[in-house]
């Protein structure tokens, strides 16, 4: 069966009676995929739902979009291999035909990223469609609601895309702030390359009048920065970076010094004495914690929370030991 037949009685509808232009387009796509003529019914629904976009017909033309996706499920199409390039161009072209207005773009873009998830390449849904809707919401000033689809996406360029998003969006003094924002989701995803990408450019665009940079290798320099926060970032990647490494994998937690309970305890006490970062809760004796936190004692019974000491004995004073 070929839809240009059906386009050919379709289409001219689309001015003068938009209903019935969308009723004939489900009609003739439901009896395509009844026959298994799935190349047709996308045709149809696609060349339809965009001449209802342009009509300004969202409603409409966004059904039929998400008529389109399902034929996709159907069919057993992906959204990997021959042929990705001309799906994903599609189902962008029809998203940036939604338009802001009301819920039918979002409607549009969870339908598809949702069907990319289990019919593509990544777990996260195609990184060209998040990365395509961010650019889009981005350019609406949309910050907040491009943020995860930039997260999501985790190619370089995408990550580049949020560092420049998140200069616009924060101000000096919150860059720090941004930064973890960043970085951490990144590393938390073990994407490495992403989270790098990012503070290299963020750092690069907010600390125009740093100190010297810092030599960490032959690829990686450390920009010194005011902001503790931003410091941390960038340490942060570098160290996730280094750790990566085979030789860093093939310690066990019996081996790995880092993973031995003394030092695990210590480094949560530093984490609570100079950042007020609460240790992790472990099994413990949840009476006795609570009798503790009751009469003002640790949980468990433990030691009480350290404290810094006084500034003059960290510069020191002149007297006593120096």
């Amino acid at each position: 069966m070929s839809s240009s037949r059906a386009l050919t009685t379709i289409i001219p509808l689309v001015e003068t009676s938009p209903y019935s232009a969308h009723q004939k387009a489900r009609t003739f796509a439901s009896r395509y995929v009844q026959h298994d003529q799935y190349p047709a019914a996308i045709e149809v629904l696609f060349e339809t739902a965009k001449e209802l976009y342009k009509k300004g017909e969202q409603g409409s033309g966004t059904d039929l979009a998400v008529f389109l996706v399902d034929v996709y499920e159907k069919a057993g199409i992906r959204l990997d291999g021959a042929g990705a390039d001309e799906i994903r161009g599609r189902l962008t072209q029809l998203i940036g035909l939604a338009g802001a207005s009301g819920s039918w773009r979002k409607t549009l873009v969870d339908k598809s990223v949702a069907w990319s998830r289990s019919n593509g390449e990544w777990p996260q849904g195609d990184v060209g469609l998040h990365t395509y809707v961010g650019e889009v919401l981005i350019r609406e000033g949309l910050y907040d609601q491009a943020e995860p689809y930039l997260l999501a996406a985790g190619t370089r360029d995408a990550a580049r895309l949020l560092a420049d998003t998140y200069i616009a969006w924060s101000s000096s003094a919150n860059r720090g702030l941004f930064a973890l924002r960043g970085v951490l989701p990144y590393l938390q995803n073990g994407n490495i390359a992403a989270a790098r990408a990012f503070i290299l450019l963020y750092v690069s665009k907010t600390e125009t009048s740093s100190p010297p940079k810092i030599t960490i290798d032959a690829t990686t320099e450390f920009t010194p920065s005011s902001d503790p926060l931003l410091n941390f970032a960038q340490l942060a990647v570098f160290t996730c970076q280094r750790a990566a490494g085979a030789s860093n994998k093939s310690q066990s937690p019996g081996t790995n010094p880092l993973a031995q309970p003394e030092v695990r305890r210590t480094l949560n006490e530093i984490g609570q004495l100079f950042f007020d970062i609460p240790p992790p809760r472990g099994a413990g004796n949840p009476m006795a914690d609570m009798m503790g936190a009751l009469f003002g004692g640790a949980p468990g019974g433990g030691a009480g929370k350290r404290v810094l000491a006084p500034a003059q004995l960290l510069v020191g004073t002149g007297s006593g030991l120096d």
